[in-house]
This record gives C-alpha cells, sequence and structure tokens, in this order.
C-alpha cells in the first residue's frame, strides 16, 4: 500500500482518519519490542554470554530472512540452557519496561470497550506479568522447560500445540474472534516483526510500530517516532 505521512513519523495507507476506536471490538499486541522495550530471548543470553549469537538470530527471523519461525526460536532456546529462574526474574525487574505510550492505549481501548490479546513468539515467564500488569484480557506465548531452577533449553508443548510462531498469532486472533462472535474486520493488531504479518493480514487495522521494513510496508498505520498511543491521533475515542 501507498503509505501518506498523516503527521510526523506517523504514517497512513488504505484508511480514511478519523476511525472510530469503538467501532473495533479486539485489539492484538505482539510483546518483545511492541508493548515492551527488549527481545526477552536476547536478554535471556546475554545472562550468559550469548547474547550476540542469538540476537543475530531474532534478528534475521525478525526482518523476514528465516522463514522457518520455529525452528530459529528452537535454536535460540536451545542457547539458554542453565539461565536460572532468579537471572530472569531479574531480567523483569531490571531491563523490561513498557514501551511509551504502552498503558494509555491499552486504558483507552479498555474503555471503548475492546477486549486485548497478547500474542507473542515470546515466553509465558513475561506475558504473564505483562498480562497482570496491563489487565489484558487474554494471551498465548511460549513455555520455558525448567528443571531445578534452571532453563534446559526446551519449550514445552501446550494444549494449542508446539510454538506460537505468526501462523499460531494469526490463528489466536482468529479463534477470539470466534469466541466473542465479532468479524476479523473488527479487529486491530499492532507489531513489529515478520512473524506478526499473519495476524496484521487478517486483522481489520493493521498497526507497525518502530518495524522493520517489510512490516512498515504492509501496516495500514506505521508508527515510526513516539510511543504506542499515536495510534490514538487516528481514533475519536468518545
Amino acid at each position: 500500500m501507498k503509505a501518506t505521512e498523516f503527521a510526523p513519523g506517523l504514517s497512513i495507507a488504505g484508511i480514511a482518519p478519523p476511525l472510530h476506536l469503538s467501532d473495533f471490538k479486539l485489539i492484538a499486541f505482539d510483546m518483545d519490542s511492541t508493548l515492551i522495550n527488549i527481545e526477552c530471548v536476547d536478554e535471556i543470553a546475554d545472562t550468559i554470554g550469548r547474547k550476540a549469537q542469538v540476537a543475530a538470530i531474532t534478528e534475521a527471523a525478525m526482518q523476514g530472512e528465516i522463514t522457518d519461525y520455529k525452528e530459529s526460536l528452537r535454536q535460540r532456546v536451545a542457547l539458554l540452557q542453565g539461565v536460572t529462574e532468579a537471572q530472569m526474574e531479574q531480567i523483569y525487574r531490571e531491563r523490561l519496561q513498557l514501551n511509551p505510550g504502552a498503558a494509555a492505549l491499552v486504558a483507552a481501548c479498555k474503555s471503548a470497550g475492546l477486549k486485548v490479546l497478547l500474542v507473542s513468539g515470546g515466553f509465558t515467564h513475561f506475558t504473564d506479568r505483562i498480562r497482570d500488569r496491563l489487565g489484558i484480557d487474554y494471551t498465548r506465548a511460549n513455555v520455558l522447560e525448567v528443571r531445578q531452577g534452571a532453563l534446559t533449553g526446551r519449550m514445552l508443548p501446550q494444549p494449542w500445540g508446539d510454538i506460537c510462531d505468526g501462523a499460531e498469532k494469526r490463528t489466536m486472533l482468529l479463534q477470539m474472534c470466534d469466541t466473542l462472535g465479532i468479524n476479523p474486520k473488527q479487529t486491530i493488531a499492532m507489531g513489529d516483526g515478520a512473524n506478526d504479518l499473519p495476524m496484521m493480514s487478517v486483522a481489520g487495522l493493521s498497526v507497525a510500530y518502530h518495524a522493520k521494513a517489510a512490516v512498515r510496508e504492509y501496516a495500514n498505520v506505521s508508527i515510526e517516532s513516539g510511543g504506542l498511543d499515536r495510534l490514538l491521533e487516528l481514533m475519536q475515542t468518545a
């Protein structure tokens, strides 16, 4: 889609603001580098001196250069073997921050009657805490296997499948539409990496946040400077 600048650092394509926030019923967020400021898997790797190795795989996956996201995540998680739960908790306390405008955008959406979904290729250790912190309604993420207080380098299968990748993000969004009795066109999907494109492709409004080039080019809205709540500049919230 051909984008036009709506305001400095805020581009739009295929939409005509103002939109009405209450016309949407569900907003789905990616977590790492979207709702929060870090890539958790990279920071976990940093605790055992493997950040550069893991971050290179993460970057290639987010750019879409690695097409098998599941395999890329297995590779990265294998490198995390031995990280302790205490180190994971330290990452949450000392390194993880909500991105600017995250709390304000979630609060505005909830006030307008939207349900909030967090779908992440990251890990429940962090998504559960962000869910509780922001009052998010639904989450889907990966579970790291822990034995004797340390990561084993593996993930645990869950009832819905093995790994939350781009396809699973799309599936989860569509399942929530069925559960809530809404049309996918009544949803907003917000992310930054290639694995967010599948859910963005079925949402009524796709939003790129400080995103990779392929995601910016695809999205209806691209926030290139400022916080997540810049989406509200396009919305009538009353």
